[in-house]
């Protein structure tokens, strides 16, 4: 009996040691909710990983320097890592829209980290001394937003724009033969191929991938180890460079050393890289809207194009049979999304005064956003859309042949005055090549005035011209 009165005793008094450190720990958490706004709107889980990740690296550090004990650096370690693996994700209740330097989710993490670190440990871990040792919000936030947006380029964007430029050059491949008009100010014009069109987008997405693997070495600069101001008082003076080699190891990414005075005072190469997700969005949106018009119809519009995919959902709540390009128009919306965020984030590269900027979680929050919403729009744009279009060849080529400005064309091959006769026929709608005929032109020589293959290339047809 007395070593069952024995063992209450000492579970008891485990539990009020339990629940007192518990709430001491959770104090900056709790008091926040009253004076951040309170708008529902949390942080991405690659964010959290990240404050985690450099939480975790920071206890291996301060451990190697003597700074931590071994019992409470392990327990930090273990914990840690239960965030980075989502454990705890939804304890991050901070709201983004909270104080310009993120004190709001580096110390909701490091409450978490410290509550279960105490549980392991069984002993007091601090949420500042221990966890948040070597560092302040103002270096930890920054460092964190630059490795969840690289990283999430690395994992998401890129291999969406990969597969993207990869189904543009197919189909830019296949439809190499399909001879269109061309279209300027929305109004007929000079023949192309519909590879050709597709082509002009291939380029423009390898461009972009260019400059974002360019801007990208620049974002890994991290200024982890500035602590408050950038003179990195209060850490030891190899921790900030110590914890970029644990990050590049945990993430296998090659993240560098910033001049830490730049990087917490200005979010400029977050902002330029910003600025590149909106030129994808720009770029994609432009696309979408060329494929939205070719799709348009099937009668009454252009309809030179199907896309069978477009048929899965229905168009309509009233028009049975109704087929709209609804994954093109959901890629329009997000691309409006990230080219309209992308302006917050030059409002937000701005705020802040001398050693440290204040739009540093709303910067996390939106470059996040702005990666996801480009990545998963270009994944469902090449495997849903582009690789399933279906060229109407005979509807193209027939459009081709409509188009007026073929007179410019073929005037010096057949003549001022029969071109002149032409045109007003193809103005009543008639093709050229009907109107060709009614004018007296064999099969033979007609296919020779409309060679498409020569009107779709650099060339002077009129110099080929063989006594027609």
């Amino acid at each position: 009996m007395w070593y069952s009165q024995t063992f209450i005793k000492i579970a008891i008094k485990n539990i009020f040691i339990y629940t007192k450190l518990m709430g001491l720990i959770m104090k900056y958490t709790d008091a926040s909710k009253n004076v951040f706004l309170n708008t529902g709107t949390h942080f991405p889980k690659r964010m959290i990983w990240s404050i985690a990740a450099i939480k975790y690296s920071a206890a291996k550090v301060n451990f190697s320097k003597n700074l931590l004990s071994k019992e409470i650096s392990e327990s930090i370690l273990i914990a840690a890592k239960e965030v980075m693996d989502g454990k705890f994700d939804n304890d991050v209740i901070v709201d983004v829209f909270q104080t310009g330097s993120g004190t709001g989710i580096n110390m909701n993490i490091n409450e978490i980290i410290a509550n279960r670190a105490s549980e392991i440990a069984r002993i007091k871990v601090h949420p500042n001394d221990h966890i948040n040792m070597g560092q302040s919000s103002n270096d930890v936030v920054p460092t964190a937003v630059r490795i969840s947006a690289v990283i999430e380029a690395i994992e998401n964007v890129i291999p969406s724009i990969e597969m993207l430029i990869n189904s543009l050059n197919q189909i830019s491949s296949r439809t190499s033969n399909v001879y269109k008009s061309g279209r300027t100010h929305l109004r007929d014009a000079l023949p192309v191929t519909m590879g050709q069109e597709f082509s002009a987008y291939a380029d423009a997405f390898n461009h972009n991938l260019q400059n974002l693997r360019y801007i990208l070495d620049y974002v890994k600069e991290l200024p982890i180890g500035g602590t408050a101001v950038g003179t990195g008082l209060n850490a030891d003076k190899d921790f900030g460079d110590e914890i970029v080699k644990e990050i590049s190891s945990l993430t296998k990414i090659g993240f560098k050393v910033s001049n830490r005075f730049r990087a917490l005072r200005l979010l400029s190469d977050l902002v330029t890289f910003s600025g590149i997700l909106r030129t994808i969005a720009l770029d994609l949106y432009r696309l979408s809207q060329d494929i939205r018009l070719m799709f348009s119809g099937p009668i009454t519009a252009l309809g030179e194009i199907d896309i069978p995919t477009q048929e899965e959902v229905a168009g309509s709540s009233i028009m049975p049979g109704k087929t709209n390009p609804i994954t093109v128009e959901s890629t329009l919306l997000a691309c409006a999304q990230v080219i309209g965020i992308d302006h917050s984030n030059q409002i937000a590269g701005m705020l802040g005064e001398f050693e440290l900027s204040m739009g540093v979680p709303l910067m996390g929050y939106n470059i996040l956003t702005q990666e996801m919403l480009i990545s998963e729009a270009m994944k469902k744009m090449s495997k849903v859309v582009i690789d399933n279009i279906v060229p109407d060849k005979d509807r193209c080529i027939r459009y081709a042949e409509s188009s007026p400005s073929l007179i410019t064309v073929i005037s010096p091959i057949i003549g001022y005055d029969k071109a002149s006769i032409i045109g007003k026929k193809l103005v009543k709608g008639l093709s050229i090549r009907e109107a060709l005929k009614e004018e007296g032109f064999t099969e033979d020589k007609i296919n020779e005035i409309l060679d498409m293959t020569n009107l779709v290339k650099p060339g002077i047809p009129a110099k080929n011209k063989k006594n027609l």
